[in-house]
């Protein structure tokens, strides 16, 4: 592993904090409408899932098989050209060279699709071989199954590594809307593909004709992209050429971050294979699990990072102290505002998972035990919400800083020691403790969550050294867990008296004291609306009257608005 470079020594106390800047706010709203919408879309995709295939063997082939293809989205997707292409790109918009800009843009383009083509083609070709790796678990005609699955999967993968392109291309230009509501076009083709065939086959054809849905909405999602992309620039030329300065410092940077993506895709791998071997139905839970604490990363993690990556791209110009303290200004912005909204769905999980589980997924043949089971998952990753959200702030901070290989370095330690955790969380301490093995699988999400705190910290750690004092400021986060959890106990005490008057949900079975915190006998969204509406009213209330400004200033906004109403 490469050295690493001198560290610069801190800015002095006294350099001038610039006048913050409004693109960065209205660029994350921006993505979080888009990611918002996208997720939305999504959950309505898994819920429609889970009622044709609930937790069946097909379900957990479908979501296994899914993962594998997706190795190149994650290795040259959205996250790669983050690190590599955009800080770059927007650089040259930036100083207005707009025809090196649009060179740079052809070139990525070209290199990409080429290197996507190929390995689509291998990736078909040695899909037995990618089955066994990811799930050894599946024998059989499951196997079978999976490795027709992937191989008609593989080349959607290849549309969305290019609309990850487009993505990059119009964060760039600050036109964020558009790239983040682009996957609503492919979680649309999944619920039209499940509405029109899930009641007229059984569950192994249905899994692949529902991987033909995947493979078009992978080709529309890149192709609603494409227009305005061709828009925005003014020369648009796919090449291979490297003969450019900034097309090599392109290249340069996509080594480390591929690497860094690589690394955090074999921890994927990691779960999806323990999940195969302690159960099928953990398998699937898995995903599930997920899909839903992936929301809050996505909309508050992923949309302050990426709406703020161009922008810290641009604030590394100029002098190093002012540099510095742009960075740090947007930096502290950003991780104040991540963590504001990330601690309460945290929070909701961990006290609530059960009931936002069943409002969103319980379905069909998905039922309120599938819940209950999913609660263990989703309290685990509780443990890392915040670690992680706050994290993909601090790496983008190191990809506008030219410097991807800091980030791989603390991945590969997140990474080698969430697998030994894994293994024995996952694997091992159900047995240990005498619980039933399916439990493992909580294990697995609490050992991403514990990883995900040592990755952010010694991020953070580093970061201090290079432009000062970052992050979220000391102090607040027992702030808003304290808020949190007051909202959370009060949120289960209103669960508890409605389960002691309707009467608990039937199926659900008493381990860990389901019969005591068994969901209510109501409609999941009713139950979740009851229970969400005080535990969110008392977090912000809390919150304000120990003086966290993000908390007074949504009160002050929804009395101005009351006030106009009237």
């Amino acid at each position: 592993m490469t050295a690493s470079a001198p560290e610069p020594s801190p800015p002095p106390p006294a350099a001038p904090t610039p006048r913050p800047e409004r693109s960065g706010g209205r660029g994350a709203l921006l993505v979080a409408t888009g990611i918002l919408a996208s997720r939305l879309m999504g959950l309505v995709r898994e819920r429609v899932f889970a009622h044709y295939l609930g937790n069946a063997d097909a379900a957990a082939i479908f979501k296994a098989a899914l993962r594998i293809p997706n190795f190149l989205q994650n290795l040259f997707g959205e996250g790669v050209l983050s690190g590599s292409f955009i800080p770059v790109y927007a650089q040259l918009l930036g100083r207005k060279d707009t025809e090196e800009a649009d060179r740079v843009a052809g070139a990525v383009f070209g290199l990409l699709a080429l290197a996507t083509a190929v390995l689509v083609g291998a990736g078909m070709l040695f899909t037995p071989f990618f089955v066994d790796l990811v799930a050894p678990g599946f024998t059989g005609e499951d196997h079978a199954l999976a490795v027709r699955v992937v191989r008609i999967l593989f080349p959607g993968t290849g549309f969305l590594v290019l609309s990850a392109w487009c993505l990059g291309i119009l964060n760039s230009h600050r036109r964020f809307l558009l790239s983040y509501l682009a996957p609503v076009v492919w979680n649309g083709a999944i619920i039209v593909t499940l509405l029109l065939a899930g009641g007229r086959y059984t569950e192994g054809p249905l899994v692949e004709v529902l991987a033909y849905g995947v493979v078009a909405g992978s080709f529309l999602q890149f192709a609603v992209q494409v227009p305005s992309v061709l828009r925005l620039l003014g020369r648009f030329r796919p090449s291979l050429s490297t003969a450019a300065e900034p097309v090599r410092q392109v290249l340069k940077n996509f080594g480390p971050v591929v690497l860094g993506r690589g690394v955090v895709q074999f921890s994927s791998w990691v779960d999806t294979a323990f999940a195969t071997l302690i159960s099928v139905r953990a398998m699937s839970s898995l995903v599930y699990a997920q899909t839903l604490y992936l929301i809050p990363v996505s909309l508050f993690g992923m949309a302050v990072s990426a709406a703020e990556l161009p922008e810290l791209a641009r604030a590394t110009g100029g002098s190093k102290e002012e540099a510095a303290a742009k960075l740090r200004q947007r930096i502290d912005a950003g991780a104040r505002r991540i963590a504001f909204w990330v601690v309460p769905s945290a929070a909701a999980f961990l006290f609530l998972g059960d009931m936002v589980a069943a409002a969103l997924l319980q379905t069909g043949r998905f039922d309120a035990a599938d819940s209950r089971y999913l609660w263990y998952l989703l309290m685990g990753a509780s443990v890392g919400l915040v670690a992680s959200t706050v994290g993909r702030l601090y790496a983008s901070a190191f990809y506008a800083l030219k410097d991807p290989k800091t980030p791989l370095r603390f991945a590969v330690v997140r990474v080698s020691v969430g697998t030994l955790a894994a293994w024995g969380l996952g694997l091992h301490l159900p047995e240990w403790l005498g619980l039933p093995p399916h439990l493992g699988a909580m294990g697995l999400t609490l050992s991403s969550g514990l990883v995900a705190w040592l990755e952010s910290s010694l991020l953070r750690h580093k970061l201090v050294k290079q432009v000062g004092p970052v992050g979220v400021p000391r102090g607040l986060l027992p702030r808003l867990w304290f808020a949190a959890g007051v909202g959370g106990l009060v949120a289960l005490g209103v669960k508890l008296a409605l389960t002691s008057t309707l009467g608990p949900m039937p199926g659900v079975q008493a381990e860990w004291g389901g019969g005591v915190l068994s969901p209510p006998r109501l409609h999941p969204i009713l139950g979740f609306v009851a229970v969400a509406i005080p535990m969110g009213g008392l977090y912000f209330a809390v919150a304000a009257a120990l003086g966290v400004p993000e908390a007074g200033a949504v009160f002050r906004k929804v009395t101005s608005r009351l006030r106009r109403a009237r």
